[in-house]
């Protein structure tokens, strides 16, 4: 297990950054889990989830309370939460998540973005079966073996700790994902590198040169329809 996540969340941010639209999507993603519940993180699960997942790529304060001011003043913009399943070059595999308020013009825009691109639309499940649905978080700091001591003595099972550079990237359960946050705040971690409840696949899947740009601009593709918050897949960019 294992995805190189600094180097996946800054190629990420990097790329975002440059048009702001990473902004656009946590505004989105931070109002709809604030209008789903409570605008209180503390009594709100997954808008906790979604504040700690800005902290870690820097979305601006600005941003986060504009979104959660929108949520509380009862704004009537209403938006679904979809996925799409999809296959790319060789076979490879790809799931799109995305919130919406126009739902033909989202499932055209990623059915193109896939057909354009030498990939194609699967039906619902004939991807998702292949990935787990995992919690990720990672601190700088302390070694592995330091990480696993600190959540065993918190009673806190994983399901694997590496280390990538300067960073521990602890794997776990989703419904463990506050828990590893918190007996790491505990021990005085103030700040996590990643933070994400991400889709991860059971196998990486290799692609030849020609295959893996193909690839890639299907993903950049996709990343760029308005509609997009998160893309995962099961390709080896290393």
């Amino acid at each position: 297990m294992g995805r190189k996540w600094n180097n996946i969340k800054e190629k990420k941010a990097s790329k975002d950054a440059n048009t702001s639209r990473i902004y656009a999507k946590f505004g989105r993603e931070i109002y709809v889990a604030a209008k789903q519940g409570e605008p209180d993180p503390e009594s709100n699960q997954a808008l906790k989830v979604v504040l700690e997942r800005a902290k870690t790529y820097n979305v601006p304060r600005a941003i986060i309370d504009r979104a959660v001011e929108k949520a509380k003043g009862g704004s009537e913009e209403n938006y679904d939460e979809l996925r799409y399943e999809g296959f790319g070059p060789n076979g490879s595999m790809v799931i799109v998540d995305t919130l919406t308020n126009n739902v033909n013009r989202t499932a055209s825009d990623v059915r193109a973005a896939f057909g354009k691109n030498g990939g194609n639309m699967g039906v619902s499940g004939s991807v998702a079966y292949m990935f787990d649905h995992t919690a990720v978080i990672g601190v700088e700091g302390k070694s592995a073996d330091e990480a696993l001591e600190l959540l065993m003595e918190a009673d806190i099972d994983v399901r694997d700790i590496l280390e990538e550079e300067d960073t521990v990237i602890v794997y776990a359960e989703p419904d463990q994902f506050h828990l590893v946050q918190e007996a790491f705040k505990a021990d005085g971690v103030t700040d996590f590198t990643v933070a994400e409840l991400t889709m991860l696949p059971q196998n990486d899947l290799p692609l030849s040169e020609e295959d893996q740009a193909q690839f890639e601009k299907m993903i950049d593709a996709i990343e760029d329809l308005e509609d997009v918050q998160q893309v995962y897949h099961n390709v080896d960019l290393a």
